[in-house]
C-alpha cells in the first residue's frame, strides 16, 4: 500500500470572530437591562435595613419615654451604648430631633448618603407618621 502524499487538512474546532463578536454584544445588550433594575434592587434593599432600624430606634424613643417622661436625643441615645449598624451607616445618617413643648415628640430623619443618596430621606415622627408615604 502507498502512502497518500500531500498535506491533510486538520480539522480545527473554534469560534470565529463574528461569533464572538455576536456573544460579547449579547452580553452587553443583557447587562445594560439588568444593572438598572439590579441598582434600582439594592436602593430598595438598604432603604428597607434602614427602615427596620428606624422602627427599632422608635420603639427604644417608646421605652426611653415610659421611663424618663421625654424622648431620647440622638446623644442620649448614643451615649446608652446605640449605633446603627455599619450596614446602615455606610448608607445613610440620622438625626432626632426633640420636641420642646409640654407634650414629649420626637422626629427621627434618616437622610440617604453615597449611591443611597437619590433615594430621598426617610422620616417617622412620635406619633407614628411615616414620610413619604410611598416609600413606607
Amino acid at each position: 500500500m502507498k502512502k497518500k502524499q500531500g498535506i491533510e487538512k486538520l480539522n480545527q474546532n473554534g469560534f470565529t470572530l463574528i461569533e464572538l463578536m455576536i456573544t460579547v454584544a449579547i452580553v452587553g445588550i443583557l447587562a445594560a437591562i439588568a444593572y438598572p433594575s439590579y441598582t434600582q434592587y439594592m436602593i430598595r434593599a438598604n432603604r428597607t435595613a434602614a427602615q427596620a432600624e428606624m422602627m427599632d430606634i422608635a420603639n427604644r424613643q417608646q421605652q426611653f419615654l415610659l421611663t424618663n417622661r421625654s424622648y431620647a436625643s440622638q446623644a442620649t441615645l448614643q451615649a446608652s451604648g446605640y449605633a446603627l449598624p455599619s450596614d446602615v451607616s455606610s448608607k445613610y445618617t440620622y438625626a432626632i430631633v426633640v420636641g420642646t413643648g409640654t407634650v414629649p415628640s420626637y422626629t427621627l430623619t434618616f437622610a440617604p448618603t453615597g449611591t443611597q443618596a437619590s433615594d430621598g430621606n426617610l422620616v417617622i415622627n412620635s406619633e407614628g407618621v411615616k414620610t413619604p408615604a410611598e416609600k413606607w
